[in-house]
């Protein structure tokens, strides 16, 4: 969940500090927007794969510290609970190879995690939710020790006047439940996709990340069970949102703008059109002033940013050597079930996206209204590769056919323009080909195998890490 922070307790004067340097960042921010002071190097991929530790019975497992101490990876780190860690991969100039050499490097650090698990005894799992865990496993005693973490907790609290986080989720079946604290957002893992891109076209590329996020969730879903009950395809959505409910300044339970969500429209000039709005109308949860030379210029600015967590996130970086660029965060992808899986996901997204912020004939924003894109989202997240969803044409279109006939074919054009290999191209795409012709993605092939074996959670997470550990990608997995 982001940058730690040395501290878990403030006072009014360190909020005062904190917004006076957050609106000096973010007014210095729009200048370098306004006079082309940020980055125009071709795209670059990144990605970030949270996982669960399991014990022998594939139950939550506390013991990430000691994973990490065992490993000592920096592309390993911790989570919000003690039985989640995060692999990265080392970004990639997004050409030739680039897609080859993610898979390689994620997967040659997930190898090095597996071992270090089994050394205690214990599975690595990349899926969204866990089946076999319980509202009990989330508690303030399996949060990972940190100040960012505790921090987090007591100011969400603290805006809703401390009042419990209400959970009431409408599905196949249907979940009501009220949490004293934010644990539960830890059950949701997820494949977060980052594309830095070309800083004066990074409004087209953030629009066309959300205009491709229902038929992306609709692909990956694999999240369908939370605490015994069959919700929706990607449950992890609307868990996310409920377990860090705050709205923003002035109404903060119960605002019309929530720190998780769709967000609220498209971006019209500038993705700096996002920081504003995080300036004027969220308020600050985690006052921590850096001070000093060494100091990150948008330090602040950062931090801020990373306590909203829309589904789609603009991301500002420095780099080593001062370069300053931009990144589009896509969050909507839950973990899992490979990572074979996870690379033919972020292929998809990269060339989608790439078409779409430089279609000729119409911007994002105009080819499907923000509403449109933001109600496919949930229908995509509720039935997966059964919704229906608006499309350019002005027609309702089942979103598998939609994805076989018309987005894939223009991914394949959005990655040859990047100049992505061919065979790596036409390798990572008919994978995600097979999984929507065969409508099995990782929320399919559980609620299959559950109809087939029975609701034995443990059974069916055993089932579904031996299949993971097999490598082969989800839409050839069987329900034997």
């Amino acid at each position: 969940m982001g940058q730690d922070i040395a501290s878990s307790h403030f006072s009014s004067a360190d909020f005062a500090a904190f917004a006076a340097r957050l609106r000096s960042e973010t007014e210095q921010l729009e200048q370098w927007f306004a006079h082309a002071e940020l980055s125009e190097a071709p795209p670059v991929g990144g990605l970030e794969l949270e996982a669960w530790l399991t014990d022998t019975e594939w139950r939550p497992f506390a013991r990430n510290g000691e994973l990490l101490a065992q490993l000592q990876d920096e592309l390993v780190t911790t989570e919000l609970s003690r039985f989640n860690v995060e692999l990265n991969a080392n970004p990639q100039p997004l050409r030739a190879d680039g897609l080859g050499r993610m898979e390689r490097g994620l997967a040659a650090t997930w190898d090095r995690c597996s071992h270090a698990a089994s050394e205690l005894d214990a599975h690595l799992l990349a899926i969204g939710i866990l089946p076999t865990a319980v509202e009990s496993d989330f508690g303030l005693d399996t949060m990972t020790p940190s100040a960012r973490y505790a921090a987090l907790n007591e100011q969400v609290l603290r805006q809703r006047d401390g009042q419990p986080l209400h959970i009431h989720i409408e599905g196949a079946e249907q979940l009501r439940t009220d949490h004293d604290d934010l644990m539960l957002e830890s059950a949701t893992t997820s494949f977060q996709i980052h594309m830095q891109v070309p800083a004066s076209r990074a409004a087209d590329y953030f629009n066309a990340a959300i205009l491709v996020s229902g038929p992306m969730v609709a692909v990956a879903a694999n999240s369908p069970y939370l605490f015994g009950h069959d919700l929706w395809a990607e449950t992890r959505v609307p868990l996310f949102e409920q377990a860090v409910e705050v709205g923003g300044i002035g109404a903060a339970a119960h605002g019309p703008q929530r720190r998780v969500g769709f967000g609220t429209g498209y971006a019209r000039e500038s993705v700096a059109e996002c920081f504003r709005e995080n300036l004027e109308h969220f308020p600050v949860l985690l006052p921590m002033v850096h001070d000093g030379a060494e100091a990150d210029p948008m330090a602040h600015l950062q931090l801020h940013n990373g306590t909203i967590w829309r589904w789609n996130r603009p991301l500002i970086g420095i780099g080593p050597d001062g370069e300053r660029h931009v990144r589009i965060e896509h969050r909507v992808v839950p973990g899992g079930p490979t990572v074979s899986d996870a690379i033919a996901n972020a292929a998809l997204f990269f060339g989608l996206v790439q078409y779409y912020a430089h279609d000729a004939n119409w911007p994002p924003s105009q080819l499907l209204s923000f509403p449109q894109a933001r109600d496919n989202f949930y229908a995509c997240a509720r039935r997966g590769l059964d919704a229906r969803v608006a499309w350019s044409d002005g027609v309702t279109h089942d979103v598998a056919q939609l994805l076989e006939e018309h987005l894939l074919p223009s991914a394949r054009l959005g990655l040859r323009d990047l100049g992505l290999d061919p065979a790596e191209i036409e390798h990572y795409l008919s994978i995600a080909r097979e999984r929507i012709r065969g409508r099995q993605n990782g929320a399919a092939w559980q609620r299959a195998w559950v109809a087939r074996h029975g609701r034995d959670m443990r059974a069916l997470t055993a089932a579904y890490g031996e299949r993971q550990a097999s490598g082969r990608p989800v839409h050839e997995w069987s329900l034997r």
